[in-house]
Order: structure tokens, then sequence, then C-alpha cells
């Protein structure tokens, strides 16, 4: 079945989510994400883009960004191959590092820009890692608070709450601090109900044709990936999957 064309926003404005490949973690130490950074910052010269806004969480990554001169599948391609190959070199790993198909929604007004600001601001908070987004290290919401915009275009942002920019500055600390139910792109993991060990015990019985549950140990390599695949794509966690086969993380994640 062919892919929907990815809608096209009239403002030119997207909310972007890039995932690892299999929920796996993109980032692992500060350099990671450091990296990431020079790399939007060195594309956004090429590319002409914006950013009003960006989170790096472990293992996806939320930007608000308007397109430029290039396509925003063109841009984010850019940033994520560049981003895989430097992070393949650095770890010894091969093959895709992101979810084959990034995930965007369009932004067409302003009052859905700054829902979709603070919503990724506050996605930190609701993982549970910080309780203010200023202890946030990986986002934009420091440099809105700081008024240096390094990366993110916040003079644009900024304007539309007030000419003022102590005022307008006031007033973004207090809507993005505010409680809300905000309902955005989202990585969708809590859609999917987390599969019990007892589950993926009887799912690999069943995929396998066999009582015996390290079965994956002696079957044919491709036959393992395959079933492995299918286990994941059921809902099993590749922890879960470490714990209950005895195979090595790396050979689940590369499944």
């Amino acid at each position: 079945m062919p892919r929907m064309a990815r809608k096209k926003s009239s403002s030119g404005i997207y909310h972007i989510m890039l995932r690892g490949i299999n929920k796996q973690d993109i980032f692992h130490e500060a350099e990671d994400r450091i990296k990431l950074i020079e790399i939007l910052n060195y594309y956004r010269d090429i590319c002409e883009y914006e950013i009003y806004g960006y989170c790096l969480m472990s293992n996806h990554i939320h930007l608000l960004i308007k397109e430029g001169k290039e396509t925003i599948s063109q841009a984010i391609k850019r940033i994520g191959v560049n981003y895989a190959y430097w992070y393949n070199s650095k770890y010894a790993r091969c093959g895709h590092l992101f979810q084959d198909r990034f995930k965007s929604e369009t932004v067409e007004d302003d009052r859905y820009l700054l829902t979709v600001l603070r919503y990724i601001h506050q996605n930190p908070i609701k993982a549970g890692i910080v309780t203010e987004a200023l202890k946030y290290r990986w986002s934009s919401y420091s440099e809105y608070i700081n008024q240096k915009g390094m990366l993110t275009n916040i003079n644009f942002i900024l304007s539309i709450l007030n000419p003022d920019t102590s005022k307008a500055v006031k007033i973004f600390e207090e809507f993005m601090t505010a409680e809300n139910e905000d309902n955005c792109l989202d990585v969708g993991d809590k859609m999917r109900k987390q599969l019990s060990d007892e589950d993926t015990s009887k799912l690999i019985k069943q995929l396998t044709k066999s009582d015996n549950i390290l079965i994956l140990h002696h079957i044919d390599k491709n036959e393992r990936n395959k079933t492995i695949k299918n286990l994941k794509e059921m809902g099993c966690s590749v922890r879960q999957l470490e714990r209950i086969t005895g195979l090595g993380r790396r050979i689940i994640e590369k499944a």
C-alpha cells in the first residue's frame, strides 16, 4: 500500500517528531545531544529553516520548525542522515538509527503554535525527568527565558505575545507553565499496552511453534530476526526480550 502524502502546511510551520528505530535511545551522553544541536545549527544556514522550539529526549526529538528553501522532508533527511552517520561511527554500529518516516503535523494558527511549543517544553516534566522546564538543559525553553536565542528564533514567538520583550517573556512563562491537557503529536507509546513476561513467553512459543523458550538461540538467523521483529511490533520491549530469551541486546535491536 502506498504511503499517504504528507500534509502540507499553509503557514510553512510543522511540529516534527523523530524517534529511534524500535524506540531505542538516540542520545546516551551530553556529547550526543550537543552534536545534534550543532547539526541543526549547521543545516539552518543551508536549508534556511527557522526553529521556534525543540526538545531532545532520550529516544526521540521534537522540533517546531518553519520550512525554508528546501522542503521539510529534505531538511529532516539531511539532519537525520548526518546524525546517524556520526552516531554509528561513535558507537561502532551500522544500519538505520531513526524510524523510516518522521511524524509531522501542521501548525496553522498562533494559538496552536503556542500550544505545541508548550507541549514540547513540558515533555521532560510529563516524562518525570524534571519538575520544571527550566531545569531541563536540552530544550529551547531556557533560550526564551534568558532571551538568548542560540538555535531558536525566539523573537517570532515573543512578538506574538507582546511588542515589549520583557512583558512577552513574562506572558510566555505563564503560558508555558500553566496546567493543561494538551494533546499534540507524540511518540504514541502510551497507546500500546505493555505486555507481561508471561504473555511475551506465550507469543514466542506461538510464533516458533515450540515449547522451548530458548529456541531462538538455535533456529536460522533470518527466521530468528523475523520472529524478534514480529514480537517487537506486537509490543514486546527490547529489555523484556533480552531478559526472557537470553539473547544479547544488540541482536534484538538489530533484528
